[in-house]
């Protein structure tokens, strides 16, 4: 787990606090100071027991969210114990349906015509999964460019990089972008995801919202640009994107800032728009919940073609997939502890590991699903 991440980082617990009040409360406006954080509450009661060693899987994105959740686990229940093996999203997905694990990691929910929640159900002895948001971030076009640290990209522009229509960085619809910059006539390094990412998922919804028609390639777990070079996990990606001259990825932002990447401000036709804590609030302003009851799916695909001024529109949730019922006993009262842990008490360490805090309003909902798992 990391400890350490830059300033930007723990900027963010501002704009995880708004992301996660718009989600769960119907749109509190940024900076109205209408979310009362979460973090740290140990007045929920926690049943320890059950299994002593629960397995999941999946998500890279929250990995190390789900290692500050272990330890506060650990610590509130003694003797018991999660492993998570962050293999990604699509992995996770299918790990849990086949039963191989307790529950699933996802950067995004199941999907029905893939028949993942077809599957979800049978694995769940014909109960329904739950998709239950517990780590949220924003997603960064992060690249390293050598005398460049100020970069303005839109979504038709990025569009065109990930799919290889643009191909140097002095292409002139960068530099239109970039008034005054000295942009270097050098090759565009694309890094992408070469497991199945629901991050990868989430960056090319947005690509087909925010275009203009510029991604014709699709949306999924897949990336579909057909080209640059794949690397495995946000970490991979990050990782081989910081060692290149002229490397541009898509990955959330506490990777990238772990790997000296610059951040690219993105233009969504109101004007560049930095990732800060004001814009990632904004963004999220509009976001509801779509599932129904206690699955809490999100509804994001609104704002990744938003034109609202101010408002970063690259946004990334993760679920934890449960079974609604269908779990032995051991293994239901060992979930929803571990889950009621890291809803709670396991808040404490998410600004360190660079995520955001749950705030009171959304805690609540995500409890009252935890609760009813049986």
């Amino acid at each position: 787990m990391k400890t350490k991440r830059h300033g930007a980082v723990l900027g963010l617990i501002a704009a995880g606090a708004l992301l996660l009040t718009a989600c769960g409360s119907d749109n509190n406006a940024p900076g109205t100071g209408g979310s009362t954080s979460a973090a740290g509450d140990s007045s929920v009661p926690v049943e320890c027991g059950g299994k002593s060693k629960l397995s999941a899987e999946g998500s890279s994105a929250q990995q190390n969210a789900i290692a500050t959740f272990i330890q506060a686990y650990q610590a509130k229940c003694a003797g018991s114990d999660l492993a998570y093996n962050a293999t990604g999203s699509g992995a996770g997905v299918k790990q849990f349906n086949a039963g191989q694990v307790d529950f699933g990691g996802s950067d995004s929910p199941l999907s029905e015509s893939k028949g993942e929640v077809a599957a979800a159900a049978e694995r769940c002895k014909g109960n329904p999964a739950w998709n239950l948001p517990l780590v949220f971030g924003p997603v960064a076009l992060g690249y390293k460019l050598e005398g460049v640290t100020n970069l303005v990209l839109s979504g038709e522009v990025a569009a065109k990089i990930f799919n290889g229509g643009i191909k140097k960085w002095n292409d002139p619809a960068i530099a239109a972008l970039n008034s005054g910059a000295s942009l270097p006539d050098k090759d565009i390094k694309v890094v992408y995801r070469s497991d199945e990412s629901g991050t990868t998922d989430n960056f090319q919804k947005y690509l087909t919202a925010a275009s203009k028609g510029a991604w014709t390639q699709g949306e999924g777990k897949q990336f579909k640009g057909g080209v640059g070079e794949a690397k495995e996990k946000s970490a991979g990606v990050a990782q081989a994107a910081g060692s290149i001259d002229g490397a541009i990825t898509y990955v959330e932002l506490s990777f990238a800032q772990d790997n000296k990447l610059s951040v690219a401000k993105i233009d969504n036709g109101s004007g560049p728009v930095e990732l800060t804590n004001e814009t990632v609030g904004k963004a999220i302003d509009g976001a509801k919940i779509k599932g129904t009851g206690n699955d809490l799916v999100l509804d994001l695909d609104s704002i990744y073609g938003s034109t609202t001024a101010g408002a970063y529109p690259l946004l990334l949730a993760t679920y934890e997939i449960v079974c609604s019922a269908g779990y032995d006993a051991d293994t239901a009262k060992a979930v929803k502890a571990f889950l009621t842990v890291a809803a709670t008490t396991g808040q404490d360490g998410l600004a360190d590991a660079g995520y955001a805090p749950l705030p009171k309003a959304f805690q609540e909902k995500l409890l009252t699903a935890i609760k009813a798992i049986a």
